[in-house]
């Protein structure tokens, strides 16, 4: 990987690494040099995920936490601080996905969707923001969705929860920025991972017509947007910007 996008001796948290977006960005970190704390709720996959990880030479730490509860959020955040003495990068990607007309939406499911897609992200920048601020060197990247700008039939509260974190994002970068911690997101179009098993095939189909590639996309092509927001020089000037790899689906 070029120099400009090198990621060398830094410090990086992944929320929800064992699988999909999350791996393939772990893996393009651990590529491009970063120490990791790689985090996630399947003890099983993450193990495995985190020896991919170390093939490529770099230290790797593993936590299983729920990164909507507080104290499993300041967990993850806090087993970077301690075993690499702080926290450079921290990329925000845990998340649930289901599917269900908003008349048939429970509260209870509406909230599950809150509590880990939206909430999640607030707690655990909240916790890496002190340190990060401290050294005056930091980049918070959340994993958003093209949902979250365009909204998706029978996907209400996953649209809105993915919203909510391309609201924050833009919000806590003008509080950050001055500190030299840049806070950006990225919004995925429909990317092939296990988050997506769980929508019908019909509503796959129906989607992949509508995209301009015709396809869904990988996760291995997402992960590079997240090597650019975390590198120097190369992610020096984004700011509270929301970068869209999504085969077409969303053209601001």
């Amino acid at each position: 990987m070029a120099s400009t996008f090198s990621l060398d001796g830094r410090r990086a948290v992944v929320t929800g690494a064992a699988s999909g977006i999350g791996a393939a960005i772990a893996s393009a970190y651990a590529e491009a040099g970063a120490r990791l704390v790689l985090a996630d709720l399947n003890a099983t996959r993450l193990a495995a995920q985190a020896d991919l990880c170390r093939a490529q030479g770099v230290r790797v730490e593993t936590i299983a936490a729920d990164v909507g509860d507080e104290a499993g959020a300041h967990g993850i955040v806090d087993r970077c601080i301690e075993a690499f003495g702080g926290i450079d990068i921290l990329v925000n990607n845990a998340g649930m996905l289901t599917q269900a007309r908003c008349v048939d939406l429970s509260a209870a499911m509406w909230d599950e969707m809150m509590r880990v897609d939206l909430r999640s992200v607030f707690l655990c920048s909240r916790r890496a923001l002190p340190a990060m601020t401290a050294q005056r060197w930091g980049r918070i990247i959340n994993v958003a969705s093209q949902l979250g700008i365009k909204g998706g039939a029978e996907l209400t509260h996953y649209a809105a929860a993915k919203a909510g974190v391309i609201g924050f994002t833009k919000s806590l970068a003008l509080e950050a920025a001055p500190d030299n911690v840049l806070v950006n997101a990225i919004a995925p179009g429909p990317i092939e991972t296990p988050l997506v098993d769980g929508i019908s095939s019909a509503w796959k189909d129906m989607k992949s017509k509508e995209l301009p590639l015709r396809r869904f996309g990988r996760a291995e092509e997402v992960a590079p947007t997240a090597v650019l927001l975390a590198s120097d020089p190369g992610g020096n000037l984004f700011v509270g910007q929301t970068l869209g790899p999504n085969s077409g689906d969303v053209m601001p």
